[in-house]
């Protein structure tokens, strides 16, 4: 598939949590935008308020378990996870996976599946800080300045190609919340813009424009 398409994108947002992302995203892109449109929500965690902002607006919206790794040695929660999120994505006919705040890695044959139509947004600029709490890392680096990165995924953990960043200064006084609060507020930004950078043909997975 290559962008843009001839008609709105249909977008899928996975999300773990509040859904505060899944929100600018709904913001940016609301129902009847020429560009976009969320067609799906799904979480592996039942409670996600993610899924209650999707219900508010009557979107579709599922959930399913989706084990840590050290509680699916053998990789059958994971298997169970992506053939039921094929089943949805399928049937919304998604153009695009946005992952946000998303707290679980998918298999290398699903990755290569949805390349270059997987997205993920990280609390640092990548590729400094990644993995689990990005914040902590950079105060205890030292740096005096942090943000937030909208990645391709690939297969490894927050390495996929760069499509766009936004900086904040890091103060004297920040803790890890006070840090992650003005790093959300860039995340809001950035995530509409980067769908906005694929959906119009600007930025691939092969070569970020």
């Amino acid at each position: 598939m290559q962008f843009p398409l001839n008609r709105p994108a249909n977008l899928a947002v996975f999300a773990s949590g509040r859904g505060s992302n899944l929100d600018a995203i709904l913001q940016a892109f609301p129902q009847g935008h020429k560009i976009a449109r969320v067609a799906m929500v799904m979480s592996d965690n039942a409670d996600a308020g993610a899924l209650e902002k999707a219900k508010q607006r009557a979107i579709p919206n599922y959930t399913f378990p989706f084990p840590a790794r050290k509680k699916d040695e053998n990789g059958q929660g994971r298997k169970a996870f992506e053939v039921e999120a094929e089943k949805y994505l399928q049937a919304q006919r998604i153009d695009l996976i946005c992952l946000a705040g998303f707290m679980r890695l998918f298999s290398p044959e699903f990755n290569e599946r949805w390349q270059g139509r997987m997205l993920n947004i990280h609390p640092s600029l990548l590729p400094d800080f990644k993995g689990l709490q990005p914040q902590r890392q950079a105060l205890e680096a030292g740096v005096t300045e942090a943000g937030c990165t909208v990645h391709f995924v690939d297969a490894g953990v927050d390495t996929g190609p760069i499509i766009l960043q936004k900086r904040v200064p890091v103060l004297p006084d920040d803790t890890e919340e006070s840090l992650s609060a003005r790093i959300l507020v860039q995340e809001h930004l950035a995530y509409p813009e980067a769908i906005h950078l694929i959906l119009m043909g600007k930025a691939r997975f092969e070569a970020v424009l």
